[in-house]
């Protein structure tokens, strides 16, 4: 698949599974503030009615003191408040009605209503009945003009905390709130026009960014007072109305995952599909060239003058011999991964060595291939402990690999200089470094340079010879002997391999 291709994908992918999260997010900050504009209509109705409630309260409580002055038997059903049917008082009027041949003798402390004599004609006896019901309606009338000239004279001098009891006001307001559906803890607290609460339940310590429900109590008083609610756990109970949203976001972030790691992975594997090629590319190049002289030197075996010169055999022999080391060496490397990929110290042969011997022998083989170019190598051995458990021919090679790469990678226009220092970092630690003034890498290139079959730049160009391997196999063989490796490196002046190793034990 074409870069552009798995890029045109990830943008589509990418705006689709946006939209999705953005309209998720609006669908559940929608139902968000329903659920609260809900809860709060719910709440004020249910305060609404608690207001009403002590209101009637109030009224019901004059009633009682006016009907005890005026002497009528009542009786009371809830909040209402009931004349007894039996009271002779009240039912005179009624009788009267009833029975045409009596003549009203009311108690009432009202001027005497005589009742029109059923002799009369019934035109005469109407408008007689009609007048003594109007003056009876205009004397109840003065009362309860009276009674609510009372309340609205006396109702101020009663202490709120009668006019409004805290039991009553919670258990209605609990009742009111569970007909609403509103099934939340909740303290209040009534409070005057200016904020002071006169009292509270436990609990009503509302914060800045807590929302308070209020509710006027006692509209017509000369003084305003006020119900105060707070739900404690409202936001809580609000969520919890909505939590079915959250699986299907997290489902959406789930799914953004793995479609991110999906694009990353295609990324990976093409990149590593493009290093391939290149490494098929070099290894080619690379046996080719040995297999390639091997049988121009055997062709050459054919030819009789040349079976007859002893140097030109010799020549041709020492050609092939070569060759060959070469051919192996490099069938060697691209199996080198390949065997250890899987592989686990149990296939190592460790045993303790000697860091700064070991070190010492592959100098002194390798100094004739750096003498050369016209270069040197320096040795400073500081560690007075380097024992260290490796195999010890693998060892070898990660140093020998690394020597090799510096060589490669050398300047044209200075003389290779390659220092090697050993020194101990901890009772526990050796450090080995291997710097050299070559071409250095690019901090871009650093951060890959252990992975296999990377080159660098230069390294895809066929005059520096290699399959992008060398590294890759430094980096396993110091991860399996349970060291560390980095490098610190500037382009154009060289670079600095630290390798970390642990010692051995001490006798």
């Amino acid at each position: 698949m074409k870069k552009s291709t798995i890029w045109l994908l990830t943008i589509v992918m990418a705006i689709t599974f946006g939209a999705l999260l953005y309209f998720q997010i609006m669908y559940l900050d929608n139902m968000v503030r329903m659920r609260e504009g809900q809860f709060s209509e719910n709440v004020m109705r249910s305060l609404s009615a608690t207001s009403s409630y002590l209101e009637r309260l109030e009224t019901l409580h004059f009633l009682e003191e006016e009907a005890n002055a005026i002497g009528y038997d009542y009786y009371t059903e809830g909040d209402e408040f009931i004349i007894d049917e039996n009271d002779d008082a009240m039912n005179a009027s009624a009788s009267t009605l009833l029975d045409t041949s009596a003549t009203i003798t009311p108690s009432l402390p009202d001027p005497k209503l005589s009742y029109p004599s059923p002799t009369s004609n019934i035109r005469t006896r109407y408008e007689a009945l009609r007048q003594v019901l109007m003056k009876q309606f205009l004397y109840q009338k003065g009362l309860l003009d009276e009674v609510i000239l009372s309340i609205l004279r006396d109702s101020g001098t009663r202490q709120m905390v009668e006019r409004a009891d805290s039991a009553v006001i919670k258990n209605y307001l609990r009742t009111q709130l569970a007909n609403n559906g509103v099934n939340v803890p909740f303290s209040f607290a009534v409070t005057d026009s200016k904020d002071v609460i006169i009292y509270s339940t436990d609990g009503f310590e509302p914060s800045e960014t807590t929302k308070i429900y209020s509710q006027a109590l006692f509209p017509n008083s000369p003084q305003r007072y006020y119900l105060k609610v707070d739900f404690p756990t409202k936001d809580t109970y609000i969520f919890s109305s909505v939590s079915f949203i959250i699986p299907t976001l997290a489902l959406t972030l789930i799914l953004l995952f793995v479609f991110l790691y999906t694009i990353a992975t295609a990324f990976r594997q093409k990149k590593l599909t493009e290093m391939k090629t290149d490494f098929i590319n070099n290894m080619t190049h690379e046996l080719k060239t040995p297999i390639s002289t091997i049988s121009l030197a055997g062709q050459m075996l054919n030819d009789d003058s040349v079976m007859k010169s002893p140097a030109t055999l010799k020549h041709l022999s020492s050609v092939i011999t070569e060759e060959s080391k070469r051919l192996r060496f490099q069938v060697e490397k691209v199996l080198q991964m390949s065997v250890f990929d899987n592989s686990s110290t149990a296939a190592l042969k460790i045993s303790t060595v000697d860091a700064n011997k070991v070190i010492s022998n592959i100098v002194h083989t390798f100094r004739i291939k750096v003498e050369r170019y016209g270069g040197n190598i320096n040795c400073k051995f500081d560690a007075q402990h380097a024992g260290i458990n490796v195999d010890e021919m693998h060892f070898t090679n990660v140093i020998f690999n690394l020597l090799d790469n510096a060589v490669k990678y050398r300047r044209e226009d200075v003389e290779p200089e390659f220092e090697i220092t050993t020194r101990d970092i901890s009772d526990h630690r050796l450090e080995i470094t291997i710097k050299d003034n070559g071409i250095g890498i690019r901090k871009d290139d650093l951060k890959r340079i252990f992975d296999k079959f990377f080159r660098v730049s230069t390294g895809n160009r066929h005059d520096v010879k290699g399959f992008g391997l060398g590294l890759a196999y430094v980096k396993k063989m110091i991860t399996l002997f349970e060291g560390n490796i980095r490098v610190e490196s500037e382009f154009g002046k060289g670079t600095k391999f630290i390798i970390t190793l642990p010692l051995a034990d001490k006798e």
